[in-house]
């Protein structure tokens, strides 16, 4: 899909993930990198006939075409794009630990020169919600900053970790996205509106269109999302060094390329994460960017590899889809048919040696030792709590059983995040086979997994087992036990929250996000639960207490009532269709409308009864809310006291709870 139509090989090692396109006198598109000895590189192929001025700052061109700028300091990360728009050309930004450089390359001098204090490890140029001028957006170390064309600092915020990656996306409409550490988070200026958990550290971002982005991770994993939800992911034993979207089939919908240690280059469907274009350089991709280098007036997308070597590649055409693939991409396809192939005449084969050894006789030693199982054998799975002893630490574990003395001869789990890999294997020894296995397990953070299991199940003798693939999900707080909150010392730190949900509603969170015992009967609205974490022994108090009853009572009165009017409406219904029945004799259909009739009664009997009750707890809180009113009130005297329980019942009256609670503690509404 991509066509390649220049090369160059530059004398300098360039750094990984610092290089930026830039048009630097408004016309021509320059490349700049950052090179292994603390200096910058720009290449300038388009005129030849002059060079940068010689100054302080500058080195003698090494080649007719670069120019180096000297930092003197190590470069953390680099971009360069439209910062003034009034000079109508691009800057160079540089990024070092401890100071930001906003340079201009055509006239040779800075435009400002400012002291990062929290250092500069990622970068990105662009607008920012409401502030009218583009922003150099640093990320470093727990903060962001953003710097105008002038210097002054516009734009600051905090995040939770440090910040390894930054990209601008329309997430939501005007969104941006921040990466740091193991947390991908979303600002929309300075406030948090979505947070995405990983397994590594994000090594890249890039937006791709709307609010879908790319990203990467450390361990050598890509993919897409799409707001919150993950597109797809791929794992490979390298590591992804740059990431860019490009179109390279000019169907109008970008593709996620990527640049890897190993000096692949890449190209897979933003859909589907499937492979479409590869090249390899001979050695690391340092950086992934596009931009018209050839002034021709189309777009390449410019691949560099840390060696210095340069290759540009034209996107196909519709003309030419299908006939630029790489022939590399033609055989792999080829060799992976030719793998299925083979795999499924396999299994072909074992097909037809069961059946003809399948009868009617019970199962016997030769069909164990082929393999066959009883049809109805199943596998079982439960996760549970394991507290350690003096030899093992505490962790969550994960039971794998059969329905019958059928036994388990390995499995294999896949999780990402949780294991060395992503992939886990048990394999008991022949003396140790059993219908059952535990596996333990020890997730680093609190983040739901998804374990993919492949279990072999078979028989002592067999060669050849069943496979059962299943998924299980493991909770996002499996690492905590529920204890007795009598048996633990109570924390000293806490926080008190409102929430508009139902205490059922908290007791199905418990259920779905910790790993309680099956015996676990957890009562309603108030109650208190204690769990202890299995990796510091922390406690953590759950504390439910019930508010705005009132209206809860209030809407299930109302409800009973609608019931009871519609009850009541069926049964002179079915009272008249039960004197019509009897008299036309037709005493089957009587015998049915009377027993309609007796169900119905013994219903509006209990609801009658629900009624009653629902309407004493309503008297009780109606109650116990009045008193808290007269208690308030009398915490002032005169007039004061009237003023605020006349408040308080007005607050009631417009069911404004917040200025309720405001009245009862300052004696007025207003702020």
């Amino acid at each position: 899909m991509l066509l390649p139509v220049f090369t160059l090989k530059l004398r300098h090692k360039i750094s990984p993930r610092m290089v930026a396109v830039g048009r630097y006198d408004g016309t021509h598109p320059c490349l700049a990198a950052a090179t292994q000895a603390g200096k910058v590189l720009i290449h300038n192929p388009h005129t030849r006939s002059q060079h940068f001025s010689a100054s302080r700052v500058f080195q003698s061109p090494l080649e007719s075409d670069v120019s180096l700028l000297n930092i003197n300091q190590a470069v953390t990360c680099l971009t360069a794009g439209v910062l003034n728009p009034e000079l109508g050309y691009d800057a160079l930004l540089v990024g070092t630990q401890t100071n930001l450089l906003a340079y201009d390359v055509y006239n040779n001098s800075d435009l400002f020169y400012r002291e990062v204090a929290d250092g500069a490890s990622a970068m990105v140029l662009g607008t920012l919600g409401d502030i009218p001028s583009p922003l150099a957006i640093i990320g470093g170390n727990c903060a962001l900053q953003g710097f105008d064309h002038a210097g002054n600092d516009l734009f600051w915020t905090v995040t939770g970790d440090n910040v390894h990656s930054l990209a601008l996306c329309d997430f939501d409409g005007d969104g941006k996205k921040e990466s740091e550490d193991f947390d991908i988070r979303v600002f929309k200026e300075d406030e948090i509106v979505a947070e995405m958990t990983e397994t590594e550290i994000i090594t890249s971002l890039c937006p791709m269109y709307g609010s879908r982005f790319g990203y990467a991770l450390s361990n050598g994993t890509v993919g897409v999302y799409d707001k919150t939800a993950r597109y797809w992911r791929i794992k490979s034993k390298n590591h992804a060094m740059s990431i860019h979207a490009f179109d390279l089939n000019s169907d109008g919908v970008c593709e996620l390329i990527t640049g890897w240690s190993n000096g692949k280059v890449d190209a897979r469907s933003d859909r589907t994460g499937e492979v479409i274009f590869k090249d390899n350089f001979s050695s690391a991709v340092a950086g992934v960017v596009e931009g018209d280098y050839r002034m021709d007036g189309h777009v390449q997308l410019i691949c560099c590899s840390v060696d210095g070597e340069i290759r540009g590649y034209l996107p196909g055409t519709a003309e030419m889809r299908g006939n630029l693939l790489d022939t590399s991409i033609e055989q792999d396809l080829i060799r992976e048919l030719s793998q299925k192939k083979q795999n499924l005449l396999l299994e072909l084969r074992n097909y037809e040696e069961n059946a003809k050894a399948e009868s009617s006789s019970p199962l016997n030693e030769a069909d164990g030792h082929r393999g066959i199982i009883p049809a109805n054998t199943k596998l079982h799975t439960a996760l549970s709590v394991n507290l350690g002893n003096e030899t093992q630490a505490a962790h969550a574990e994960l039971c794998i059983s059969t329905s019958n003395d059928t036994i388990i001869r390995a499995v294999l789990i896949f999780a990402e995040g949780i294991f060395l890999g992503e992939s886990h294997v048990v394999h008991p020894s022949i003396h140790n086979l059993s219908s059952s296995i535990r596996v333990p397990i020890t997730p680093p953070k609190d983040v739901p997994v998804d374990l993919h299991l492949k279990t072999f199940v078979g028989y002592r003798c067999s060669t050849q087992f069943h496979v059962f693939e299943l998924t299980r999900q493991l909770p996002r707080f499996s690492m905590y036990a529920l204890t007795s909150p009598d048996s633990a010392s109570k924390p000293l730190s806490y926080v008190n929250f409102t929430i508009a949900e139902r205490a059922q509603r908290v007791v199905m969170w418990l259920n779905q996000n910790f790993l309680l015992p099956e015996d676990t009967n957890i009562q309603n609205a108030p109650f208190q639960v204690c769990f202890t974490s299995l990796r510091n022994g922390g406690q953590l108090y759950i504390k439910i207490k019930l508010s705005g009853e009132v209206d809860e009572y209030h809407s299930v009165h109302q409800k009973l009532s609608a019931d009871m009017a519609d009850n009541s409406n069926l049964i002179r219904s079915l009272l008249v269709r039960a004197e019509d029945a009897r008299l036309m004799r037709d005493m089957k259909t009587m015998k049915s409308r009377y027993m309609e009739l007796y169900d119905l009664n013994k219903d509006l009997l209990n609801g009658y009864k629900i009624r009653c009750n629902n309407h004493t707890e309503l008297l009780g809180n109606l109650k116990a809310v009045n008193q808290a009113i007269q208690r308030a009130g009398r915490l002032r005297v005169g007039k004061p006291k009237n003023q605020v329980i006349t408040a308080c019942r007005d607050a009631i009256r417009s069911n404004n709870i917040n200025m309720l609670f405001r009245i009862m503690r300052v004696g007025t509404a207003s702020s």
